[in-house]
Parts: C-alpha cells; sequence; structure tokens
C-alpha cells in the first residue's frame, strides 16, 4: 500500500481457503513481517484457517518497506491509513482487528488514536501507556539493560537494511554480549559511533517526564478513544505497568467489554518454565484460543459466550491456576460468580474476594538485618522502638539483577546468593501456618537517609522454601533525591499474583542498587555520570518511623 504521503508499505497477505467475506486481523511490527511474532502467537495461517484475512505489515523504515523509520514517529497516521486499505482488500467484510505485542501493541494503540471506523477492536499486549513511566524510567531510573538490548537490536536491524557490514557485524557482537563497560555504561560509545540516530539517545537526554514524552505516549492520544480491548500482561514482563494502567483507565470510563489476562510470563516467550521456575501445563499460552474467541465476538458477531465470563483471569503463582475476578484489585466484597466456562477442565477457579484487603508487615531488626545470624524480621506487629540498619552501596561492586521483570533473563531465579551479600537488606517472616493469597499491587515504605545528595532504593519480594531456597516474586525501584534528609521512601512493586503456601515464609530484601537492570546512581543527583560515589544508607525500622510492607491479600475460596 501506499501511504498519504506516497510511502511504500509492504504486507503479507494470508487468506482462508473458503469463499466469501471475512474480517481482517492486522499486526502492524518492524522486525520483518516473516516472524509475524510467531515466538508468542499462532501462525497467521492459524488464524486465516479459522476464517481471517490476516495482514502482517513492515512499518514505514522496516522490513522491505520504505521510508525512514523513526521510532513511534508515524505510527498515527500510517495506522489509520492501513486499517482504512485493510478494510477495502478483497474478500474484506469491512471489520479490522488489530493483535500483537510489544511494539505491535503499540502500534494498534496508535492506530486506534486516530478512530479510523473499521477499526472495531483491539488486543494489545506488553504495551507501554505512558512511556516514561511504563517503559523507560521506573521510579525515575533508567531501564538500562532492556532499553540498551532493544536499542542495538533495532540499530543492528537499520545496518543490515542500509548494508553496512561494519555496523552490523558490530552491533550484532554487541547484542549478545551488551557493552556494560564502558566508563559510562548507559551511554557507550557502540551506539554513539554506529546508531547516532537511535531513540536511545533521545531517552537518555530526557531523563525527566517532560512534553517529549507527553507527546510520544499513547496516553496522551487514547483520552477520547473507546474500544473493546483485550489486555495481555505478564508478572514478569518489563512492560506490565503500562497494560495494567491502560486497563484501569479503559474499564473506568469505557461502554465497551475490557477484559484482562496476565500470565506468569517474561516478555517472552509465553509458556511454562519462567525463569528458572516451571509454572507447569496451566502456564502454557492461551492467548490464541482466547483471540479467537475475542475476535469472534466483536468482528463475526457471534455470540461465544465471553460477555457472560468474569472479565478479568490471572495466573496464580505457586498454586499455578488460573484466577477469576470481577474488578482489578478493588475487590468487591462479593463472591465472584461463577460462569459456564468452569465445566472445562482448563477453566480457572474464581475466588471469593473482599473489598481492599491489605496486610502490613512490618520490619523489625536487632541492627543486622543483612547479617543471616541476625536476620531482619517481618512480623504484622508493629515494633515499639527504632532500629536503623546500615548497609554500603560501593559502585566497584553493585548489587547485580536477577530476574524479575527489569534483568535479562528476567522470570523468577533463586536468589539466595545476592541475599547473603552485605549490601543487602533481608527481612523474613516465620514460617506461614495457613496459606496466604495474594493479588495485587505491592507498596514497600521505608524510613531512610543517606550521606549522598541521592540514591537508589531496590525492593524484592521473594517466597522462601523450606529448604531455604528463595525465589523472587515481584520487585521495585525507586531513584531518590535529597538524599541526605531522613525521609520516608514509597516503592512501588510490580503488581502480582501468588500463592505462598503454609511453611513457606516471604522475604523482603533491600539494596541501593540492582545493576545491570537499571542505570546506577553515582550518588550526585546527575543522571548519568562516570564519578559513582560510595553511598552509606541508614534504614529505619520500627517505632515512629515504622517501616512496612503493604500487601493485598485475597481470602482463599
Amino acid at each position: 500500500m501506499l501511504t498519504r504521503d506516497g510511502v511504500r508499505l509492504d504486507a503479507d497477505i494470508y487468506r482462508p481457503a473458503a469463499e466469501g467475506k471475512f474480517p481482517v486481523l492486522l499486526m502492524r511490527q518492524p522486525y520483518g513481517r516473516a516472524i509475524a511474532s510467531t515466538v508468542v502467537y499462532a501462525h497467521p495461517t492459524w488464524y486465516a484457517a479459522h476464517g481471517y484475512i490476516v495482514v502482517i505489515q513492515d512499518v514505514r523504515g522496516r522490513g522491505t518497506s520504505q521510508g525512514e523509520f523513526k521510532l513511534f514517529a508515524h505510527e498515527i497516521e500510517d495506522g489509520e491509513y492501513t486499517v482504512k486499505w485493510a478494510a477495502n482488500l478483497p474478500g474484506s467484510n469491512g471489520n479490522v482487528g488489530m493483535y500483537g505485542f510489544s511494539y505491535q501493541g503499540m502500534t494498534q494503540l496508535y492506530a486506534a488514536a486516530a478512530k479510523p471506523s473499521a477499526l472495531k477492536t483491539i488486543c494489545p499486549a506488553m504495551i507501554g501507556y505512558d512511556l516514561y513511566t511504563d517503559w523507560a524510567y521506573e521510579g525515575g531510573a533508567f531501564c538500562l539493560q532492556s532499553n540498551l538490548a532493544w536499542a542495538i537490536q533495532l540499530a543492528t536491524e537499520t545496518a543490515r537494511i542500509k548494508k553496512d557490514k561494519n555496523a552490523y557485524q558490530a552491533l550484532l557482537a554487541a547484542s549478545r554480549h551488551l557493552p556494560l563497560h564502558d566508563p559510562i555504561p548507559t551511554d557507550p560509545e557502540l551506539l554513539k559511533n554506529f546508531a547516532p540516530d537511535s531513540f536511545y539517545h533521545e531517552w537518555l537526554a530526557h531523563s525527566q517526564p517532560d512534553q517529549y514524552w507527553k507527546k510520544l505516549s499513547p496516553k496522551t492520544h487514547l483520552k477520547d478513544v473507546d474500544l473493546p480491548m483485550f489486555h495481555i500482561g505478564g508478572w514478569f514482563d518489563t512492560y506490565l505497568r503500562g497494560t495494567l494502567n491502560l486497563y484501569k483507565d479503559m474499564s473506568a470510563r469505557s461502554a465497551y467489554r475490557q477484559q484482562l489476562l496476565v500470565g506468569p510470563w517474561a516478555h517472552l516467550p509465553w509458556n511454562r518454565k519462567v525463569g528458572a521456575v516451571d509454572f507447569g501445563v496451566n502456564a502454557a499460552s492461551p492467548v490464541d484460543r482466547m483471540q479467537l474467541c475475542w475476535f469472534d465476538q466483536f468482528l463475526k458477531g457471534v455470540d461465544t459466550g465471553l460477555l457472560n465470563e468474569l472479565p478479568i483471569w490471572l495466573f496464580e503463582m505457586g498454586s499455578n491456576l488460573w484466577q477469576r475476578f470481577p474488578t482489578l484489585f478493588k475487590l468487591n466484597g462479593r463472591s465472584a460468580e461463577s460462569s459456564s466456562a468452569e465445566s472445562k477442565a482448563d477453566a480457572p477457579r474464581s475466588r471469593s474476594v473482599s473489598e481492599g484487603d491489605t496486610l502490613s508487615y512490618f520490619l523489625s531488626t536487632t541492627g543486622l538485618a543483612s547479617i543471616s545470624e541476625g536476620e531482619g524480621i517481618l512480623t504484622t506487629t508493629c515494633p515499639e522502638t527504632s532500629t536503623d540498619d546500615v548497609l554500603v552501596h560501593d559502585p566497584w561492586r553493585p548489587v547485580p539483577s536477577l530476574g524479575g521483570h527489569a534483568g535479562i533473563p528476567a522470570g523468577c531465579f533463586d536468589r539466595t546468593h545476592i541475599d547473603s551479600r552485605s549490601d543487602v537488606l533481608t527481612y523474613t517472616t516465620e514460617p506461614l501456618e495457613t496459606d496466604l493469597f495474594l493479588a495485587g499491587d505491592v507498596v514497600v515504605e521505608v524510613y531512610c537517609v543517606s550521606d549522598k545528595p541521592s540514591y537508589d532504593l531496590c525492593a524484592v519480594l521473594s517466597d522462601v522454601y523450606p529448604d531455604g531456597r528463595v525465589y523472587n516474586l515481584t520487585q521495585g525501584y525507586l531513584r531518590c533525591s535529597d538524599g541526605t534528609h531522613p525521609v520516608k521512601r514509597t516503592i512501588q512493586l510490580q503488581a502480582t499474583c501468588a500463592k505462598i503456601s503454609i511453611g513457606h515464609a516471604l522475604r523482603l530484601s533491600l539494596s541501593a542498587a540492582c545493576f545491570p537492570a537499571y542505570a546506577m546512581n553515582p550518588g550526585n543527583n546527575s543522571a548519568f555520570g562516570i564519578d559513582a560515589e560510595m553511598i552509606t544508607l541508614m534504614v529505619s525500622c520500627g517505632g515512629e518511623s515504622s517501616s512496612q510492607i503493604l500487601l493485598p491479600v485475597v481470602p482463599s475460596s
């Protein structure tokens, strides 16, 4: 097709074998259309065999499409024009739906922002809603490893398209071994030399949520858009914040069905093994068959029974079962209604939930929280006296990242060796006497003071097994200014859904770095600097300054 400004965009089109008029499923992506996101979705021929025309398009300047690629810059206008073009393809019945994850999820949001009449529904998976807070930065800290890896991936493909052999070989090698040993790891010479036009440089330059991010973010452009949307995320996905924030906004104002599915997955692939943990046969992705049901409902007008189902499906780690909820984390005080799907072997159970159940664990310590013999305690009783724990962040040996949603590889890993470090404070409950069910946002409130103007806080919530293994459930990160004054810091952890079994324990781990998942704080209030300073951090626990962790608890069925 030709865009409005005359640029040729190329697509592969897959058609049903039968005769007739069919809806169109559209995916717009920058990675070479032959791949068609088959790392997580069924091949387009599968959807075509179920009665859909499937269009997989290279966005401007990628694959064999013409024009200049500039991250997200042309996706609103090109997306609008592509939807109109797809709706008028031979054999189309005029109804278009979109699907895809990551960049392919973003192109759905940008196309929807233009409100083309033919676009009836979208299925955005693993997206950034506010690109600053949901994608590039977390808690004010630059998400180094994921952003750098993605920038190098896109730059490598650009070099291939331009037939720049030297740049391609250098960038390809860097994609397999990220250049994290430069004097300023956040700003490597490789990208400056071989990809001077990369979006990465702009993202570094805009380290605060300014107008640059507002203009670029889908959130700005979707304020008056309303469509039925099927939102898809993963507990260990880097962009889960965006998926949940979009769902919360849309479900609060939409006149249409908003459906949410969150699996135990990292960004990719979507299967039962996530990091070092096998979540069982139920963790295999149901997305393709659920999307087919969704498109049948909203593009073909088939009564699939979908609208009688509860809208939220969450994979509960620990029990390794899918659970259903009527609303997202604002639990509404009544038993979740069962549906006809419960008769199916793979159907989730529904939880009986009550409004706003929250469990507060307080940090209690002997002043030796990071030493195993005097490990800090998580207790439901607020300690009467306050004791300071002290840790030292040494930039020469920062606390390493391991799994979670921000590290590569992402997922669930045994972090016993990290929790044993002297620069990690740990607080652990006694073994649980009953099963504990969590679903929702996890928040850590901790009183801190530093000897430097700025410091970072990384908080990790883990499941401690009876044999001593420690597997991360969720984590959060916060960059703190005004460091020399004692202040309560609030760290928003990634949302989670988990069963902590009887005999297991919960652990909160605190550190002042998580490298290279996040760029290291130089300690001097500069965004990214060469001279990172050693930071002494005091964490106050108990008394009037009671540090605590707030957990969203769901009663058992």
